[in-house]
């Protein structure tokens, strides 16, 4: 029995380097066990955000390199990204603030923004992967007029007399997408609702939440959108279980809302997601953001930046996510543009002069997951020797097995790889290396 294994170690600038190992006698004190009778969630797909601003520097770049862009991330010889995040009315990656209404009077449906930067950048995406892109999308802000503080930025809420006026015009949204040919499938209530950000933001409490998911699903059922699924949240997720109880809390709530989203930027915290997952085991969650902030993450390198990102899709794997959605696809040389200046990087930047684009060091990260983790793929039980191995362990649908491994120290480790106790994969698992095993699913 053989497995084919692909390393990646960014000190020796090996990047999706695969080699063929045989099995062997498992070393009990260096084992990761995978145990196939586990079987826990089902995945759905990677994928990253199409943002005005990754638009915006896709179409930058010269018609040569468009194509050769979406290969490296939707391509069958790229990441195989299957899904994607677009926003409803602009975010802070926009290039200013926009809306699909004006104002009060405005009789007219703005939808100029979308239909020159995202929807053909997402057409673009949907030709090289060769299927369709499942879409979630998420609003960062209402119109200013429909705001208690009349602005787009700085938090502010959502005035009660322009509730059902804003759940139809995100259905209708929605609505407008799917007829351009892009699959919208989930939207969030609010990006982000207990932030009050500099950029594009809106504050729900838990309840209002769970009040608002049954006025938006109502009005996606009104516009013929009745299988798009409403998701809550969309933000960090330390606060994730408190969020869940008082949004379910909501009489209703439970069958109008499908699930959640999640952010990264208050930590690991993939205890708190299998909380959710316990106690809800019918809701579904993804996760829909994380990234390199300049703010915060400056100082990383690019080894760091990669094994961070690693760590954190580990995690939340094992922890129970259905879904995984890195921000912008695309970002220029400063790490944008973004109508705030909150900056940051993304997997792929477009070069300084607009030439061409460069890989980042997560890019290859990611791909260990994307590229075999497939859509479709359940999630198995796993466990490690020792803390210094991160893994986690999966089942396509065409049966094949794939357990990614992770060694974040400066040790070289032993490892050895099992699904019965007895007959394992060996190997050396370098320091500070990813490793994906693909083999056959053994028959009795």
């Amino acid at each position: 029995m053989k497995a084919t294994v692909t390393t990646t170690n960014l000190r020796r600038d090996i990047r999706w380097a695969a080699s063929e190992i045989s099995s062997g006698t498992a070393d009990c004190m260096h084992q990761v066990s995978i145990y196939p009778t586990v079987r826990r969630q089902r995945f759905q797909g990677f994928g990253g955000a199409f943002t005005e601003a990754a638009a915006y520097c896709y179409q930058q770049l010269p018609e040569s390199k468009r194509r050769s862009f979406m290969d490296a991330y939707f391509g069958p010889e790229g990441l195989r990204y299957s899904v994607g995040r677009v926003h409803l009315n602009s975010c802070d990656f926009s290039l200013g603030n926009y809306a699909c209404l004006e104002g009060p009077e405005d009789r007219s449906f703005h939808t100029e923004r979308d239909e020159k930067y995202l929807i053909p950048m997402i057409r673009d995406a949907q030709k090289a992967a060769g299927h369709p892109i499942g879409l979630l999308a998420s609003p960062w802000s209402p119109p200013a007029f429909m705001k208690t503080n009349h602005d787009m930025n700085h938090g502010g809420k959502l005035k009660e007399d322009c509730w059902e006026l804003w759940a139809a015009c995100l259905a209708k949204y929605v609505a407008f997408y799917r007829s351009q040919g892009c699959t919208v499938n989930m939207v969030c209530v609010q990006n982000e609702p207990a932030a009050v950000q500099t950029w594009d933001s809106c504050i729900y409490s838990g309840k209002e939440e769970g009040e608002f998911s049954l006025l938006l699903r109502r009005a996606l059922d009104t516009v013929g959108c009745a299988d798009v699924q409403v998701m809550a949240w969309d933000h960090n997720k330390d606060l994730f279980v408190y969020r869940a109880e008082d949004t379910l809390s909501v009489p209703g709530a439970g069958q109008a809302l499908a699930g959640f989203a999640l952010h990264w930027y208050t930590g690991d915290h993939f205890d708190a997601v299998r909380f959710v997952k316990e106690r809800w085991p019918d809701k579904t969650v993804w996760f829909t953001e994380g990234c390199v902030e300049y703010s915060r993450f400056d100082g990383m390198t690019p080894q760091q930046k990669a094994e961070m990102y690693a760590h954190d899709i580990l995690g939340n794997l094992n922890a129970g996510i259905s879904g995984s959605l890195d921000w912008n696809l695309l970002l220029d040389a400063r790490g944008g543009p973004n109508h705030v200046g909150n900056f940051c990087e993304a997997p792929v930047m477009l070069n300084a002069d607009g030439s061409g684009f460069d890989i980042m060091s997560e890019y290859y990260y990611i791909g260990h997951f994307s590229r075999h983790i497939r859509p479709g793929a359940v999630c198995l039980g796993s466990s490690v020797y020792s803390s210094a191995v991160e893994a986690t362990a999966f089942e396509n649908p065409d049966g094949s097995r794939v357990a990614v491994l992770l060694n974040r120290t400066g040790e070289a480790l032993p490892v050895s790889v099992t699904e019965n106790g007895k007959d394992g994969f060996q190997f050396t698992l370098a320091p500070h290396t990813i490793a994906t095993l693909q083999w056959d699913r053994q028959t009795d």
